[in-house]
Order: structure tokens, then C-alpha cells, then sequence
């Protein structure tokens, strides 16, 4: 196969992925919007559900600041869909819990997204889900390695 042919796969594949990353961004903020929240709203109140939120290592983890993320918390204080505690044995930290209105916004979120998971990939073969989770592991472990290589 020429260069310029495989260039050109290689580029069409990029755009193709693009595409499906925005797409995917694009309903991730439709799907938060249709509950009233942000998508950083949504992502703060999953973690929080975790049990082992702690605002500082979310906004690392994030890339994100630790303003930023306060701002994100005070909102869904604001909305009463997380309750803030002082944190047992360290009176410096707070523990953030759903509340039962966040609790009901999550769950309404995740039946959303079930719903958009069941009608988006209910037509792919088994072969076809499997291809695409293999070719995009390759995809990002490639990035990764790129990445650290280049700011090594």
C-alpha cells in the first residue's frame, strides 16, 4: 500500500475518532442537562457516590482546580443533592454524602444513560464490540506511551 493511501486511512480514522469523542462529550452534557445538572456536576456527584470522595485528589485526578471544584460542591449544596458533614477525627475536612434528592438525580441519570447504551450498541455483533474495545485499549495505551515519552 502507498504511504499516501495508509496517511490517508490513518487520517480518516483520526477524524472518525473525533467525531465519535465529540458525539460522546455532545451527550454527556445533553444527558446532565435533561436532570438540571453540568456535566462537572454529574462527574462530582458520581465520585461522591463512591464513598471515597476527597475534593483534593478529585481535582487531581481531574486536572482540575481545587476552586473549581469547591464552586461544583457549593452548587450542588445550593441544589440539595449533596449533604456536607464534618469529616470524624479531622475537623478540617468535610464528607460529602447524597443526599436522598441526589440520590434520585443519579439514579435518574444512569437510567438515561442505560437507556442511550441499550439503543446505541444493541445492533453491534459480539466480533464488532470486540474489535472496537481492542483497537481503542491500542488506541490510548499508544497516547499514553506518546505522551510520557514526550514529557519525560
Amino acid at each position: 500500500m502507498p504511504a499516501s493511501a495508509r496517511l490517508a486511512r490513518v487520517h480518516a480514522a483520526i477524524e472518525a475518532l473525533q467525531r465519535l469523542s465529540e458525539l460522546f462529550i455532545t451527550r454527556r452534557v445533553a444527558l446532565a442537562r435533561e436532570v438540571g445538572l453540568t456535566e462537572q456536576q454529574w462527574r462530582v456527584l458520581e465520585e461522591i457516590s463512591t464513598e471515597r470522595f476527597m475534593p483534593s485528589m478529585f481535582a487531581r485526578q481531574r486536572q482540575s482546580s481545587a476552586a473549581a471544584v469547591s464552586k461544583t460542591l457549593r452548587q450542588l449544596l445550593d441544589k440539595e443533592l449533596v449533604v456536607a458533614a464534618i469529616r470524624p477525627g479531622d475537623g478540617r475536612q468535610r464528607h460529602y454524602t447524597l443526599s436522598p434528592a441526589g440520590e434520585r438525580t443519579l439514579r435518574e441519570l444512569r437510567r438515561l444513560r442505560q437507556v442511550a447504551v441499550d439503543t446505541i450498541w444493541a445492533d453491534l455483533s459480539e466480533t464488532s464490540l470486540l474489535r472496537f474495545a481492542h483497537t481503542a485499549t491500542q488506541i490510548a495505551d499508544a497516547i499514553e506511551a506518546f505522551h510520557e515519552r514526550e514529557h519525560a
